[in-house]
């Protein structure tokens, strides 16, 4: 099980493949803010719902200076579907062996159902400019939780 990030922290790096099979690192974004939340499975209804909620307000968001990346542990083939079938327009990212997902204390133990099950933990973490955890939420709701984040972070 791994830990949980807390404001301050320095946000792991990583690279990962994106829907087409491009490299994407948390360190290219250095100088802008991000966004990275982690979903169970592309194509799942609340996953969908969460992904087209932060493609609605890429604008916003980017308007205030976030970038979106979004992790799950689908291959870059299944993510490109979800992107396709959904419009997406967020920059998805795959993590198969669940590295980057353990990283961000974004994979244990959870309750799904009232049972105690392992898996993708929903959340999101907001990296600061210097690369550092600005917020870090977890077991989040997949719907009105874009809603909530804007608030939070007063866009």
């Amino acid at each position: 099980m791994s830990e949980r990030l807390q404001p301050g922290d320095p946000a792991p790096d990583f690279t990962l493949l994106d829907a087409d099979g491009n490299e994407v690192s948390l360190a290219a974004h250095k100088g802008r803010k991000v966004i990275v939340y982690f979903y169970p499975a592309a194509l799942t209804p609340g996953c969908t719902k969460q992904a087209c909620d932060f493609t609605d307000n890429l604008e916003v968001l980017a308007g205030a200076g976030y970038d979106v990346l979004g992790i799950s542990p689908d291959k870059p083939e299944k993510l490109a579907k979800f992107r396709e079938k959904e419009s997406l327009k967020v920059t998805l990212l795959a993590d198969p062996e669940k590295k980057v997902l353990e990283a961000y204390g974004a994979f244990g133990e959870k309750k799904l159902y009232g049972k105690t099950v392992v898996g993708v933990i929903r959340s999101t973490v907001v990296v600061d400019e210097e690369g550092k955890v600005e917020r870090a939420l977890y077991n989040v709701k997949a719907t009105g939780h874009v809603a909530k984040i804007i608030k939070d972070l007063g866009i």
